[in-house]
């Protein structure tokens, strides 16, 4: 009978999908966090439930070769990486076995599934960051739990923004702005947002404000523009919700522009404060490359770009396409979508805004049908509905990116049960030092 506070020296047979290292005790799946495969362990039981249960690492034995140690002084405490204490060639096979077996598990095959695409250097690579504010604390929260985590620097944040974000704090503190409290609902400042555009430089701050009222904001604009020149647009983004959602709805300039603009390929993007837009640039451009290749676009196609947000992937192959279709539920975004297509030339674009369950069966029904089907939904996957009229439609591509590999197996599932097969599934690292993995699926009607 396994106990909880039982210590146990256990050898590590494998990993799990959240990167920690499963072993059995007694024949009882245990999972233990900061434990790698082939490792020898010493651990405490921390957590028993039925048919598994979770344990604390206490003391390596024996060590594995993949093991690095961490660059980050808060690794471990620190919610916002997970993996990096494996060699980034271990994170990258990692990666790829989890996608084969998420896969094989939902499907039950396992499709052609090529080795991942990594970065040349997997550090600094976030474009965006938010950072909660609690009392005198600017940092990020702990795995699972509200506690913050101050640090120095942040290995996957961008070292401008990352520097920007806690000097802005400082200077708000020095006039006095108090940090809001989730628990009084009381405070102004809850949390502070960047945005940098990698590759034309322009950078963005948000001060998150529990009302509109901002105590000595011209004060602080102007102190923070003279540290900061070059910064191109300073925000206040309103949130009175007592939520866990970061941003508001409104947002009022305080100084420069109302977005910032970036480059992908050859195009340009507008970004606003609320619109989606990857976090890795330098891997955005490869995963669209893939997916522009998957499609291979021969010029007559209409082609449908679901959940489209700014319009980049609908930029991106438009030059390819007859017609292309971009539909997104986020209105700001969809705005920016149509300027980015104006600013880049494109005219053979539509973007319109609603729900892509409800936006594509109307199309469908009024004759609107595609060739070829993009879709990049949230972590929670495709809707039903949705699904169903790709199906009915018989488009006769759809390239599936997906930055969750269940919900994409639950996805396939459905698909591959009705008329499609899986040629080919690419998974690109957006996302080094975590668990996070992106894919690529281009799935073909029979």
């Amino acid at each position: 009978m396994i106990e909880k506070n039982q210590d146990f020296e256990v050898n590590i047979m494998d990993l799990g999908y959240e990167g920690e290292g499963v072993t059995k005790i007694n024949g009882y799946t245990t999972f233990v966090k900061g434990a790698l495969k082939d490792e020898k362990v010493k651990v405490k039981m921390v957590k028993v439930n039925k048919d598994y249960g979770f344990a604390k690492l206490l003391e390596i034995i024996k060590k594995s070769k993949n093991r690095e140690e961490p660059v980050c002084e808060k690794y471990g405490r620190c919610g916002g990486c997970s993996l990096q204490h494996m060699s980034y060639e271990a994170q990258l096979d990692y990666k790829t076995e989890m996608v084969k077996n998420t896969l094989k598990k939902s499907l039950g095959y396992e499709p052609l599934v090529n080795d991942i695409i990594g970065m040349g250097i997997p550090y600094h690579y976030r474009n965006k960051a938010q950072y909660p504010v609690v009392g005198e604390k600017i940092g990020f929260y702990a795995d699972r739990s509200h506690e913050l985590i101050e640090n120095k620097e942040c290995y996957i944040q961008n070292q401008l923004t990352d520097k920007l974000a806690k000097d802005a704090f400082q200077i708000a503190k020095k006039y006095s702005v108090t940090s809001y409290d989730e628990k009084t609902n009381k405070g102004i400042l809850r949390h502070i947002v960047t945005r940098i555009g990698l590759n034309s430089g322009e950078f963005m701050i948000m001060f998150v404000t529990n009302g509109e009222e901002f105590k000595s904001k011209e004060k602080i604009v102007r102190e923070l523009t003279m540290m900061y020149p070059d910064i191109t647009s300073i925000i206040q983004n309103v949130n009175t919700q007592n939520t866990n959602v970061i941003l508001g709805e409104k947002c009022i300039t305080l100084y420069g522009e109302d977005c910032i603009v970036d480059k992908l390929g050859d195009y340009k993007f507008k970004i606003s404060p609320l619109s989606f837009y990857q976090v890795n640039p330098v891997q955005t451009e490869v995963l669209y490359n893939v997916a522009k290749e998957y499609a291979a676009l021969d010029g007559n196609e209409t082609v449908f770009d679901l959940y489209s947000g700014i319009g980049t992937i609908s930029i991106f192959i438009a030059e390819n396409a007859k017609r292309v279709y971009g539909v997104e539920v986020v209105e700001p975004a969809v705005e920016d979508a149509k300027e980015n297509a104006a600013m880049n030339e494109i005219r053979n674009v539509e973007f319109i805004a609603g729900e892509a369950e409800k936006v594509v069966p109307q199309m469908y029904q009024d004759g609107i049908k595609a060739d070829v089907v993009f879709v990049d939904p949230p972590r929670k996957g495709c809707d039903e509905k949705l699904l169903q009229t790709i199906i009915d439609m018989k488009a006769k591509k759809v390239i599936y990116i997906s930055c969750n590999p269940a919900t994409l197996a639950r996805d396939l599932k459905v698909l591959t049960e009705n008329h499609y097969e899986i040629q080919v599934v690419q998974p690109v690292d957006m996302f080094p030092q975590t668990k996070h993995v992106e894919d690529v699926c281009l799935l073909t009607l029979k």
